[in-house]
């Protein structure tokens, strides 16, 4: 019996070990046919390169001896509707005229901005160019990205045409600013690793398969692989009030400052909650004044910066948890519209408390 046992398990063994080899050819064979199929770098920008151009235009600065500097930075063709445009970044075409794109083959035609939204830092513009210039990127949205995708940026910093860099997401639903808006945010924003310099403003930002899922826009002056981008989502919802109407108009307004609560903060408000947004103004006028919110009124020193405290502190839209200002900044974003009645849960005087508000349309930049 003993040495029957020992011979079935002796075949047992060299069975299971032969599946395991049949598997793992299986696996390797797969993955080789994966690799075969997929675009390399090289393939994805050439099928991307003679869709970037570069922007040009003038800006004229008044003083005694008035100055005139040209403008520069990238954008891409986007195919709406059957009309060819350029999309590109609203700080690209601020204050600038006599517009000029020039393409991969250093044809250049005379542009017009069709329009613009300062609030998403977004440009459409037309190109009087013939049909056989146009070679129109897919839009998709970026809904689909996680953080830790590989993408590409395509572009011409400091005039450098079609220059091409990589990176990953490093994360998403960050909140921006810039000096156009008025210290209103840019939200639910792209962070990426993938070097951007001046001149790569509004160029497309790619997936691994060539298709735009953002338009890059910034980078943080003095670090290393922190850069921005739009979130494609912005250019489906808006190209066609920005083409047709030459603006969009439906950000959403709540109407107040914050700032993000810390341990140190609810230590020195007596709280238990550690995250949400800390009211520290309410506007005059806006919706969340006319709705009962509240601001608080004492002023302390909290990490070598004054904190107003003692306002309502803001832990969720519509049941959605809001940990901080790029939480709140890209719900209201991406979720609601003007006119539209949200229900805020609040922390007030220690206690939860539900307030509906009517959102109102953000006002132009001061």
């Amino acid at each position: 019996m003993t040495r029957r046992f020992a011979l079935v398990l002796a075949l047992a063994i060299l069975a299971i070990s032969l599946v395991t080899i049949a598997i793992g050819y299986i696996l390797l064979w797969q993955r080789l046919n994966d690799v075969q199929n997929d675009v390399s770098l090289s393939q994805i920008y050439e099928s991307v390169r003679d869709s970037v151009v570069m922007v040009q235009g003038l800006t004229i600065y008044p003083s005694y001896f008035p100055q005139v500097v040209q403008v520069q930075g990238s954008g891409f063709v986007y195919n709406f509707t059957g009309q060819m445009v350029i999309i590109t970044n609203f700080h690209v075409t601020e204050r600038a005229s006599n517009f000029t794109v020039t393409f991969r083959n250093g044809n250049a035609y005379a542009a017009t901005v069709l329009g613009s939204d300062v609030y998403y830092d977004l440009a459409a513009l037309s190109v009087d160019a013939p049909e056989s210039e146009f070679r129109p990127l897919q839009v998709i949205s970026s809904s689909t990205l996680k953080v830790g995708d590989f993408v590409i940026a395509v572009g011409n910093p400091f005039g450098l045409t079609g220059s091409m860099t990589t990176g990953i997401v490093s994360q998403l639903g960050r909140t921006i600013t810039e000096s156009t808006t008025g210290g209103f945010p840019i939200a639910s924003v792209i962070q990426i690793s993938a070097p951007i310099n001046p001149g790569n403003s509004g160029g497309p930002l790619l997936n691994d398969k060539g298709q735009v899922v953002g338009v890059t826009t910034a980078v943080v002056a003095g670090s290393q692989g922190v850069g921005f981008a739009i979130p494609s989502n912005a250019i489906l919802r808006e190209i066609a009030s920005l083409v047709t109407n030459g603006s969009y108009t439906q950000h959403s307004w709540l109407g107040i400052a914050g700032t993000d609560m810390t341990y140190e903060i609810a230590k020195r408000m007596n709280l238990s909650t550690t995250y949400g947004v800390l009211i520290t103004e309410v506007m005059a006028e806006g919706p969340a004044e006319k709705a009962g919110l509240q601001s608080g009124s004492q002023h302390v020193l909290i990490g070598g910066s004054v904190v107003t405290i003692g306002g309502d502190i803001i832990i969720a839209i519509n049941g959605t948890r809001i940990v901080n200002r790029d939480d709140l900044s890209t719900y209201l974003e991406e979720n609601t519209l003007p006119n539209q009645t949200i229900s805020l849960t609040i922390v007030r005087n220690n206690s939860l408390t539900d307030i509906s508000v009517v959102l109102g349309t953000r006002p132009p930049p001061s």
